[in-house]
């Protein structure tokens, strides 16, 4: 009964005075660097505790929440802002940092580890700004690398990432920040059969959120988080965000690229072609 006082007395001090919380430190104000300081050399903290339907349930989750997760996989869960991460193991990850700052969370599948976000790197690895092209007759006749934002409006698509043409995916100077690169069709398809082929792997890496409905068999189990962010046709036009996601690959074949899509309306991996004045998204892959 002592201790449950004491820890209403911090408590309500804590709402009043510091704004604070410090729980069995002997009586020692909390870090200052800490909102709660929780002090043993015999107990850890336990965070709350669901199952994977219910972790999938929590509406709107913020970006940093945490959980443990009691089926498999169990193990801690983390929400990155577009999907959950299990930290460590398979499924786990780190995080990658581009050539401006920007710092994505990945996650390993298969022995591969890669972004579990869309790349929007605005420059390329050498510092090198990649032009923003925002007119579509100018688009349908670029030759050399561009980017853009779905209808040209970052504020509102930010979290799909940044779309650009083949040519800055095959640009000397790279996307991807040093020790990673652009995916080649070859490691995509080992992506997708390490999740049980083309037909089914689509729904293990699509997000639950941001696709329009039906998001057919969409469970994420896979931490991909696969965001429907559209795509920008050759002649410079937008369409289908919510509906579509697309990557390219790195690998071109005649005169077109190879990429593959997801579809809210199916739980397969599309795989096809496209001319380099595409608009896709981009993941990036660590180099082995």
């Amino acid at each position: 009964m002592k201790n449950l006082l004491f820890f209403f007395v911090v408590l309500l001090n804590s709402s009043l005075l510091f704004s604070q919380v410090s729980i069995n430190n002997n009586g020692d104000p909390p870090n200052g660097s800490a909102m709660l300081d929780v002090g043993s050399t015999t107990k850890g903290f336990l965070p709350p505790r669901m199952t994977q339907t219910q972790r999938t349930a929590i509406s709107s989750p913020s970006e940093g929440l945490l959980v443990f997760q009691t089926d498999a996989t169990s193990g801690y869960y983390f929400f990155t802002g577009t999907g959950w991460i299990l930290l460590g193991g398979e499924g786990g990850g780190g995080h990658m940092i581009d050539i401006d700052g920007n710092a994505y969370p990945t996650v390993r599948i298969g022995g591969q580890e890669m972004m579990a976000e869309n790349l929007r790197v605005t420059h390329y690895r050498n510092g090198d700004a990649i032009p923003n092209v925002i007119g579509n007759s100018t688009w349908a006749t670029m030759t050399t690398g561009a980017y853009c934002w779905y209808n040209n409006d970052p504020p509102a698509f930010a979290k799909y990432g940044v779309l650009y043409n083949w040519f800055a995916v095959n640009d000397s100077r790279y996307l991807c920040p040093f020790g990673w690169h652009v995916p080649l069709d070859a490691e995509w398809t080992t992506l997708t059969t390490y999740l049980g082929g083309i037909s089914i792997a689509g729904g293990k890496m699509k997000a639950a959120i941001f696709w329009n409905s039906p998001n057919t068999d969409a469970t994420n189990s896979s931490a991909f988080s696969g965001l429907p962010g559209g795509y920008r046709l050759i002649d410079g036009t937008f369409g289908d965000v919510g509906n579509y996601g697309s990557w390219w690959t790195s690998t071109e074949v005649g005169g077109y690229a190879w990429e593959r899509f997801l579809d809210y309306g199916s739980p397969a991996v599309n795989v096809s072609y496209y001319g380099h004045e595409g608009g896709f998204s981009v993941r990036c892959f660590r180099d082995n």
